[in-house]
């Protein structure tokens, strides 16, 4: 309600002051949560980075979001964390002749394989995987399963600071120590005796190529129990693997 003021102006009433002033209060304390709910989205998003640089120390051994997850809803998992120099390289070289054959040659994350799937899906073709093993060890440690854009957004850059802050080696010895085999079963060490009855030092080509081709996906692909298809594609990966040569000359000197 308004009143006339002696000057013949319309002044506001107290009934619409109070309202106002009213609304001034309800809006700051929505501001203020608005900000709260920023920095925390900021904080999620930069904490991964901060990461990246704590696991480049040898002796931490990280865990990946499966894993955890597991833990939450009280699955429980099996992961016995070995160096890097404790791995055959007979799966070393299965694992990159499968998963990322340009491994020692690119940043991160292979632009030209990136390059086809981004035309591909201009195109309105089928899209292939261009996933390196940097970008599925920042996908296993950071982020979660499905395919999504907004999740590939964030995937890149992580992929890119993994590759320049740890070494070649450091990267594929906390892929293979965070990687899934099997419900519940993660990292080399714990595959190589649930599926073989061995340590992972003590894999040899076959037993490694059939690891390998089981990583896409290792739900359905069971490493001890192969079909025809599989049996093949180790086969084929396991050649690879013997020929693989300059292709693995960043992680054996």
């Amino acid at each position: 309600m308004e009143v006339a003021s002696e000057t013949g102006l319309i002044a506001p009433s107290p009934a619409s002051e109070t309202q106002a002033s009213s609304s001034a209060r309800v809006d700051v304390p929505v501001r203020a949560r608005l900000r709260k709910v920023l920095k925390w989205a900021i904080g999620l998003v930069l904490l991964p980075y901060l990461l990246i640089l704590i696991y480049a120390v040898g002796f931490v051994h990280p865990v990946s979001t499966l894993m955890l997850w597991d833990l939450v809803t009280l699955k429980g998992y099996d992961r016995r964390w070995v160096d890097f120099e404790e791995i055959s390289p007979n799966l070393v070289r299965s694992v990159m002749m499968s998963e990322d054959g340009q491994f020692c040659n690119h940043d991160g994350v292979d632009w030209v394989q990136m390059n086809g799937v981004i035309q591909d899906a201009l195109d309105g073709e089928a899209t292939r995987g261009a996933s390196t093993i940097p970008m599925q060890t920042a996908k296993n440690l950071f982020l979660w399963n499905g395919r999504s854009f907004v999740r590939k957004g964030l995937e890149l850059p992580l992929a890119l600071g993994a590759d320049l802050v740890w070494s070649k080696k450091r990267l594929m010895e906390i892929y293979l120590n965070i990687a899934e085999w099997g419900p519940g079963i993660y990292g080399i060490e714990a595959a190589a005796r649930y599926h073989f009855k061995v340590p992972a030092s003590k894999l040899n080509r076959r037993q490694a190529a059939l690891l390998a081709v089981s990583l896409p996906n290792p739900i359905t692909r069971n490493a001890s129990k192969p079909g025809k298809g599989m049996k093949r594609l180790a086969g084929l990966i396991e050649r690879r693997a013997k020929a693989s040569g300059d292709y693995i000359k960043c992680l054996y000197d």
